[in-house]
């Protein structure tokens, strides 16, 4: 039985610049998932054809902020997992779509 995986874009000026030079695409997804469900996952969700698929653990970093009186408090963020998914060529993904569209000014106000 295989699960739906809850993939999600992980947005940054590196994976977007990886898109569009190695047509590689960068998601968080969840740590007990492997390359071969993420792979499915991928081809399912947007009907593309994978071709190879880097998963990494990335640790949490350490958080210390001094409170009230001088003490210290320490927290840290949560660990997750990230996949490279590399695509067919011609294959793409719509993930940095709307953050182009948004770069674009559709015509400017004019203040008095």
């Amino acid at each position: 039985m295989s699960k739906t995986l809850v993939l999600k874009p992980r947005v940054s000026e590196k994976a977007y610049g990886q898109s569009l030079t190695k047509n590689t695409y960068v998601f968080v997804v969840p740590t007990d998932s492997n390359k071969h469900q993420v792979s499915n996952a991928v081809a399912s969700q947007f009907g593309v054809t994978v071709t190879d698929v880097h998963i990494m653990n990335v640790k949490g970093k350490v958080k210390r902020t001094v409170r009230k009186g001088g003490r210290q408090s320490i927290g840290k963020d949560n660990d997750f997992k990230k996949a490279y998914v590399t695509l067919k060529d011609g294959d793409t993904i719509a993930v940095f779509a709307t953050e182009d569209a948004k770069a674009e000014p559709k015509g400017k106000k004019e203040t008095k």
